[in-house]
């Protein structure tokens, strides 16, 4: 339902059901903007019984100040009810100064458009995807990478509908995965995971760092997309490659079952296309493992973004590979902090280039603590 006209608009602040019952709300346009109440009620788990409250309540209108979230889905309990809109904070606040100045304040929503091309941000990190760190296993890094999940236009029944979530990127990974193998059939699965891991891109179409949704919005880390949003197009043709066989997952697995010794440093050195160091007291070195899988004849040469406040050194920092020799490299990596700190992470990249079009980038993350069981809560 689209409003024609203008209506007369009302500010109930957080729209519980009190608030409404004592304001006036019947065929009138309700704006719902309580921006202290946003850390302790998201606006997902919010909107839906918001508009149910809101529709019993006889009004004609929703407006929804909410911080940068995705929820345009949830707006379909509106249809044939009342019209609803979604703002930020900004446009609520311009709102509710206007409705506080005016004797008899009214509004109009005018139906949504469509904004495609260089108009659209994009990628960014949904409010609701998943976020590391790893609590369980805290020397991984989680996510491995992010894909398309918001807004997806998907098969339901004998229809289409656009859903969010999980269930949308799983499928996007997968498809790409399934292309990978199709074209490199003698891959591990480690090998098509650490193509699409350090492929990814970390910045937006407009070459912007990549955006993340949240409270407030903030430039996204590898806690928020892991190696960086993938890109089939690259990741086909990576160069490089982090390969593990399923020895070395078994023996992970007995580690997070306690039936082998020395895991944490197995941890660090688990030939992963990522590095986490949830636990840096002074310095520590750890290795990894790169395969040759594009030309035979290929140097290599490092670029290193260093954590905030940590130093970092990689032996060798060139590599080259000849035809008939190993197409597999091994490098050492060394930790160490300037300062003597119980903090929070910091994060950066290893980059290996061959000065041309491929660029194999893991993402980094280092935390730095003076003892272990300590926690900085103030």
């Amino acid at each position: 339902m689209n409003n024609s006209v203008f209506q007369d608009l009302v500010h109930v602040q957080s729209c519980d059901t009190e608030s409404l019952s004592l304001s006036n709300v019947t065929g009138k346009t309700v704006l719902c903007y309580a921006p202290a109440q946003a850390a302790i009620t998201p606006p997902r788990a919010e909107l839906h019984s918001l508009i149910n409250r809101t529709i019993e309540a006889g009004a004609k209108g929703l407006i929804f100040a909410q911080y940068t979230v995705n929820l345009l889905e949830i707006l379909t309990s509106c249809e044939g009810f009342m019209s609803c809109a979604l703002v930020d904070f900004e446009i609520a606040q311009r709102i509710a100064s206007y409705s506080k100045m005016t004797e008899s304040p009214v509004v109009k929503i005018s139906p949504a458009v469509s904004v495609v091309g260089n108009g659209v941000l994009s990628p960014y990190v949904a409010s609701f995807s998943s976020r590391g760190p790893s609590l369980a296993f805290p020397r991984i890094l989680k996510p491995d990478i992010a894909a398309p999940g918001v807004g997806i236009l998907a098969a339901e029944r004998d229809s289409y509908v656009f859903h969010s979530g999980t269930s949308m990127a799983c499928p996007h990974v997968s498809a790409v995965t399934a292309l990978l193998k199709s074209v490199h059939p003698n891959w591990s699965p480690a090998m098509i995971k650490s193509a699409i891991v350090t492929t990814a891109s970390v910045t937006d179409q407009f070459g912007m760092p990549i955006q993340a949704n949240g409270v407030p919005r903030k430039l996204a880390d590898p806690f928020d997309f892991g190696g960086g949003h993938m890109d089939p197009d690259r990741a086909v043709d990576p160069g490089l490659v982090y390969d593990l066989d399923a020895r070395e997952y078994n023996k992970f697995l007995n580690c997070t079952q306690g039936l082998s010794d020395g895991c944490k440093s197995y941890n660090l050195n688990l030939n992963l296309p990522s590095i986490t160091v949830p636990d840096l007291k002074g310095h520590v070195i750890l290795r990894r493992t790169v395969t040759n899988v594009g030309p035979a004849e290929a140097t290599y040469h490092l670029v290193v973004e260093a954590p905030a406040g940590i130093d970092v050194s990689v032996e060798p920092s060139v590599i080259s590979f000849t035809q008939g020799n190993s197409r597999s490299a091994t490098f050492m990596v060394t930790f160490t902090t300037r300062q003597r700190v119980q903090g929070g992470y910091t994060f950066g990249s290893l980059t290996w280039s061959d000065g041309s079009t491929r660029s194999v980038r893991i993402p980094v993350a280092v935390r730095t603590v003076i003892q272990d069981f300590v926690a900085d809560t103030s």
